[in-house]
């Protein structure tokens, strides 16, 4: 039998989204922020020669600064104000994430609540700021060293870079809380997002200008763009693949009447991490060579060999990144689904799990269970992360066609979209009540 949230969500069109002024109102908000963080990336920071700077760039673009321009939507390359992006915060929440296991403090802020959230919020913007100072001073340092692209070198340069550039940080961390808050969807997702969607018109010309003059074949750009629709086809089906444990709830007697027992299902998602385990390691691997790739040569041999080993599609880049993805898989899964809170919920309710006791028994399965489809999940999103990752390492295909864009873009989408279409199936509800009430008054 279909239900009635079922139905709803079949009706849904264009006319329920017309009539939902508060839902237009969210779409219109985020819209203008991301526009507004578009237009960022195109500010470039004051004191550079962007066309001296665009060319050491084109040097430098197949390693790992590509990739974090990617992610930065086109900021290394102009060298904008945003060209830090979003990454520091990420960073600092993956950081401040770890401590809250060893540090008793803010494991017991994270058990506050509502409160306590806000506090471990707050160390986290403190720690972003510190690390986007660190970061924007390595940049300022190395533009210095980079040959003629600073017009003017000294102290006034590198504390005007490090203000704009952590200002820029700061103003997308806001940005992102306000989308998250005001808009549709989490604001951080859909503005790394925004920059890899904005980018991959250029990075299609690209690949197509590459074809044209020979330097890949039509052959692999046809496999290239199979591969793309095949990736993201694998990836709407494993983000959507669930596991349904059975919950079942005994019979109860309310007052006179007797309710039969009802059974349910408790979803576990198969990617409970979401795209989250990809962008902390690529944030993780970003962060110790920002300031090696641009002192290349400068700092000594062991930056150089950091660069270099370092290096996008090299072995130890690959390594430390499937290490990394499935790492952060479990971890924060663990972070976002509780299994004793879960089974506490279950018995306070009366439900239960067929063949399995109430409380700390079904905490032990749901942990047995989800533990081995995390593990499914986790090698999931290493093979659609490396397997691209190989063929743009070795056929210079551009980054925006490989697993770890592809993913961001089609789970924030995914996202997105299931919160707009909770948005009209609330809406669509409070028109129901609406009638309803207007039905029993006329009666």
């Amino acid at each position: 039998m279909v239900s009635a949230a079922e139905q709803l969500a079949a009706n849904l069109n264009f006319s329920a989204l017309a009539k939902a002024e508060e839902l237009k109102k969210r779409i219109w908000f985020t819209l203008g922020a991301l526009i507004i963080y578009r237009i960022g990336t195109y500010i470039p920071l004051p004191g550079i020669d962007p066309t001296a700077w665009e060319q050491i760039f084109r040097t430098q673009a197949g390693g790992i600064l590509g990739m974090f321009n990617m992610f930065a939507g086109g900021g290394i390359n102009r060298m904008a104000i945003f060209a830090l992006n979003i990454m520091p915060y990420i960073s600092a929440s993956i950081i401040i994430q770890l401590m809250t296991t060893v540090s008793p403090t803010l494991e017991q802020l994270k058990k506050e609540g509502e409160q306590g959230r806000k506090v471990i919020n707050q160390y986290t913007r403190y720690l972003t700021v510190i690390l986007s100072v660190f970061q924007a001073y390595g940049i300022a340092i190395g533009l210095e060293g980079a040959g003629n692209v600073v017009s003017d070198p000294g102290w006034f340069f590198r504390i005007s870079t490090v203000i704009s550039l952590t200002g820029g940080t700061m103003f997308l961390m806001w940005l992102g809380e306000q989308i998250t808050a005001r808009g549709v969807g989490n604001g951080i997702s859909l503005i790394i997002m925004a920059g890899i969607v904005a980018e991959l018109p250029s990075a299609i010309a690209g690949t197509l200008e590459l074809g044209r003059q020979g330097a890949l074949s039509t052959f692999l750009i046809l496999a290239v763009l199979v591969m793309a629709v095949v990736v993201i086809a694998f990836i709407v089906y494993m983000e959507r693949a669930q596991r349904r444990l059975l919950i079942q709830y005994p019979k109860r007697q309310v007052g006179n009447r007797m309710f039969e027992g009802q059974s349910s299902h408790l979803p576990l998602k198969l990617n409970t991490s979401g795209v989250i385990p990809p962008i902390f390691a690529s944030s993780l691997l970003l962060l110790p060579t920002t300031v090696a790739n641009f002192n290349a040569g400068q700092g000594g041999e062991w930056l150089t060999i950091i660069t270099t080993q370092l290096g996008h599609g090299r072995p130890l880049f690959l390594i430390l990144y499937i290490g990394l993805i499935v790492f952060f898989a479990f971890f924060y899964t663990a972070i976002v689904f509780n299994p004793t809170e879960t089974a506490d919920n279950l018995k306070k309710h009366g439900g239960f799990i067929p063949g399995i006791r109430p409380g700390e028994r079904t905490a032990e399965y749901i942990d047995y269970v989800l533990s081995r489809i995390t593990v499914v999940g986790a090698a999931y999103l290493a093979m659609v992360c490396l397997l691209p990752e190989l063929l743009i390492s070795y056929a210079a295909v551009p980054f925006y066609f490989g697993g770890t864009s592809l993913l961001i873009v089609v789970s924030v989408t995914m996202d997105t979209v299931a919160q707009v279409q909770g948005y009209l199936l609330a809406h669509q509800y409070e028109g129901l009540i609406k009638r309803s009430k207007l039905r029993g008054r006329r009666r």
